[in-house]
Formats: structure tokens, C-alpha cells, sequence
């Protein structure tokens, strides 16, 4: 592939959560009603083409796994039901989170959309790893970090954190970039 699109396209609602470490966008391709072949290849090319080692997919079916094996992209589904008890679920996601960045692995999260779950989740880590340190800072950061406020079910999740136990080795990211922007 030659031209303008090489590279591919930027994920809808791309934002850095831990600059060149740690991301969240849209399913490539978009959600349900708007998901486009075409679209999710070139997002999919960007995605390599940005150096990313690992994407989580946290949608609650497998749609569009396989196009990850396609294009040779190491991915890892955790569905996230709406069931899902998170007091279980999100220090488990969390541990895996840390474990990877630690290990050098560049991680794409996405669900279905950019929801007030996927934010709240996001804000959550950076409080659980001691990033930030209170539940306020996690979730001003994060509203600003993608651009957009958080609603109830984020702040639900982020309450939820506040009440969980350190990780037991501060998070150790292997760069020189250990920002949050």
C-alpha cells in the first residue's frame, strides 16, 4: 500500500492514558451501527505502524478478532460483561495493565466505544497504581486526558478503586516518558 493512507488512520477517540505506554479508542472499525471494513484495516495499520505490542479488547463478544491474527497484531479479549462484578474484575485488569507496561509492551485498550465504563476503568488505574493520588485527581485527569467529562457510571467505577489495595511494587514503566499528559 502506497500513499496517504500507509500508515492507516487514527482510531476514533484515540487518547494516550500513559503516553507511549498506555491508550484507549473506539473498536477499530467504529461500534455496531458504524463499523466499516475498510475503516478497521486502516485503523489497524495505524495501529502497527505506531509500534503497539499488545491490544485489549474488553468487548463482551469476539467480533472482529480474527482481523487482529490477520494483520499479525497480538491481542488479548477480556470481555467485560454487564455483570461483571468489578471489585474481582478491574485488579486482575489492572495487574495484567502493569505487568505488560513493565515488560515494554506498548497497550491499545478499546470496547465497543469509548464509554464512561472504559474512562472510569482508566481512571481507576491511574489511581490504583499511585499515579494519582486521590479519586477526584484520577477522574479531573482522565476527563482531560480524552477530552470529554465523565458521567455517573465512570465515577461509579473510579469509587469503586478508591476502596482497593495498592499494587505491592510501585508501576515501573521501562522509558523515558513516564508521563501522564
Amino acid at each position: 500500500m502506497r500513499g496517504r493512507w500507509a500508515a492507516g488512520i487514527v482510531p476514533r477517540n484515540f487518547s494516550w492514558i500513559l503516553e507511549d505506554h498506555l491508550a484507549i479508542a473506539e473498536r477499530p472499525g467504529g461500534h455496531a451501527p458504524n463499523h466499516r471494513k475498510v475503516r478497521r484495516q486502516e485503523e489497524i495499520l495505524w495501529i502497527k505502524a505506531q509500534g503497539f505490542t499488545r491490544v485489549i479488547s474488553l468487548m463482551s463478544s469476539p467480533h472482529n478478532l480474527y482481523v487482529y491474527d490477520e494483520f499479525q497484531l497480538p491481542f488479548i479479549h477480556i470481555p467485560l460483561s454487564p455483570n461483571a462484578d468489578l471489585k474481582i474484575f478491574l485488579p486482575e485488569l489492572y495487574a495484567m495493565f502493569s505487568s505488560w507496561m513493565e515488560n515494554g509492551d506498548k497497550v491499545l485498550v478499546h470496547n465497543e466505544d469509548v464509554s464512561d465504563q472504559l474512562v472510569g476503568i482508566m481512571a481507576g488505574y491511574l489511581l490504583w497504581t499511585g499515579l494519582l493520588p486521590s479519586g477526584p485527581q484520577a477522574i479531573a485527569v482522565t476527563e482531560r486526558l480524552v477530552s470529554r467529562k465523565m458521567g455517573s457510571n465512570g465515577r461509579s467505577i473510579v469509587a469503586i478503586v478508591t476502596n482497593f489495595a495498592p499494587p505491592e511494587t510501585p508501576l515501573k514503566i521501562k522509558s523515558a516518558t513516564n508521563s501522564i499528559r
